[in-house]
């Protein structure tokens, strides 16, 4: 049945409400109406879309052809286990020193 706009509609008020009897959603008349309205604008955008989508058209993810923007990967230097563990408040074989708090019986 056409809608307002003379066109038949993507989708009826009827598959809303099939919809979400499956997906186990109460909704009122009104929802179903305006989700049905939704639904069918959201499709229609779709289909648009899809006219537009040409095959000589590369897929893309973005418009513009960026490169990877990251500066090199350079090894430096980095801290010894000495400076690491300079101002731990307890160190154990080379480590942090922290309280056991799994696995214990009380």
């Amino acid at each position: 049945m056409p809608d307002a706009s003379g066109s038949t509609p993507a989708i009826s008020r009827d598959e809303v409400a099939h919809l979400a009897r499956l997906s186990r959603l109460a909704l009122t008349d009104a929802e179903l109406d305006q989700y049905a309205q939704q639904l069918d604008s959201i499709l229609g955008h779709v289909a648009q879309v899809s006219e537009v989508a040409a095959d000589d058209v590369p897929p893309t993810a973005h418009p513009a052809d960026l490169r990877n923007v990251l500066r090199d990967d350079v090894v430096t230097p980095g801290l010894t286990v000495e400076q690491a563990l300079s101002g731990a408040p307890a160190v154990e074989q080379d480590r942090f020193a922290v309280p056991q708090i799994l696995g214990e019986e009380e």
